[in-house]
């Protein structure tokens, strides 16, 4: 049975290859692709997959589902602000349904701040040829909406 991974923001669907960052432009993490928020209706992010958060932290989570792990990480370089514009609305550990919100962040902020908001969804340890991107690069997406799916 495939996993079908939805969009965790709002915005345009970007290539993993686009990602200004090596790690995720080389799927060096996973397959995938990337969202880029739009700044207003993205504050919101949510679990794309039903599973269990195995890892959390404000610029990014990991929720492990029936089928495989999903990578959420929330602009590049936004380690750097501590937490600082990300808000937790769960813990590690946490059981979440697909679509539930799991982190809400101040865009804007990361964008004037001079980092990419951009948000790459990677599929870990799936195999390249594995996912299905069933949002294509330049695909606006709601939160919520399918963006690809594998196994």
């Amino acid at each position: 049975m495939a996993l079908t991974v939805l969009a965790p923001v709002a915005g345009r669907v970007v290539a993993l290859a686009d990602v200004p960052d090596p790690v995720f432009s080389a799927e060096l993490v996973g397959p995938g692709v990337a969202v880029d928020p739009d700044e207003v209706a993205s504050s919101e992010v949510v679990s794309p997959v039903a599973g269990t958060v195995v890892k959390l932290h404000p610029h990014a989570f990991v929720v492990l589902a029936e089928g495989g792990g999903v990578l959420v990480h929330l602009g590049i370089d936004t380690v750097q602000l501590g937490g600082e514009g990300f808000t937790l609305h769960v813990t590690e550990g946490d059981t979440v349904a697909a679509g539930q919100p799991v982190v809400s962040w101040d865009v804007a902020a990361v964008v004037a701040g001079g980092r990419a908001a951009i948000c790459p969804v990677v599929a870990l340890e799936a195999k390249p040829d594995a996912i299905t991107r069933l949002a294509q690069p330049g695909d606006v997406v709601a939160a919520g909406e399918p963006l690809l799916s594998w196994g």
